[in-house]
């Protein structure tokens, strides 16, 4: 930590100072004015100490969190694997039976909905270009590209659609033979 008068490990080592240099040099029972207040040397240092017990308190605090922070990082991976082998168990012995699931705590897997034939058609086309996308690459590299497709499915109708009307005969005379080609005659 830095060591300046502002910070928590420098103020501590103000107050620790402070009180060492007015045990040697103040007498406890000497009254002393403080921003207005009348008071002694002694509820001075009194208050002083306690600064000094909180800091140490804190630290100590602080030292026990890391320790188990450390210990419960430690332990963590051994004990999931028991946790989800647990949960397995139980999901195994009472199969999707929501209240007894819930007893302990869980609940019973969802069932996906089923896929419509547009959207099976949509991720296969999805998938295809991924895969294009991709080309022969190492596993690393394939994971950095994604395949970019706009997913657009034309449906068509089994019924027979109404025929449509006949189109309007085109004009027999065409631009070119006018003359400029601009339609105008010279």
């Amino acid at each position: 930590m830095a060591s300046g008068k502002h910070s928590k490990a420098g103020k501590t080592a103000l107050v620790e100072n402070l009180l060492e240099g007015s045990g040697l040099h103040l007498d406890a029972t000497q009254k002393v004015t403080l921003n207005g207040t009348a008071t002694t040397v002694g509820a001075i240092l009194t208050q002083l100490q306690s600064f000094v017990n909180n800091r140490n308190a804190v630290v100590a605090a602080q030292a026990a969190a890391r320790d188990a922070v450390a210990a419960e990082r430690a332990q963590a991976p051994a004990l999931d694997v028991v946790i989800d082998a647990f949960e397995a168990f139980v999901r195994f012995t009472f199969g999707e039976k929501a209240s007894i699931l819930s007893a302990f705590g869980l609940a019973p897997h969802k069932v996906p909905a089923p896929k419509t034939a547009e959207e099976k058609a949509v991720a296969t086309a999805k998938r295809n270009a991924t895969r294009a996308a991709r080309g022969t690459t190492s596993d690393k590299q394939k994971q950095t590209v994604k395949g970019n497709v706009t997913a657009t499915l034309v449906v068509t109708p089994t019924t027979p659609a109404t025929p449509a009307p006949a189109e309007a005969p085109a004009a027999s005379a065409s631009p070119a033979a006018s003359g400029n080609g601009n339609g105008n005659a010279r």
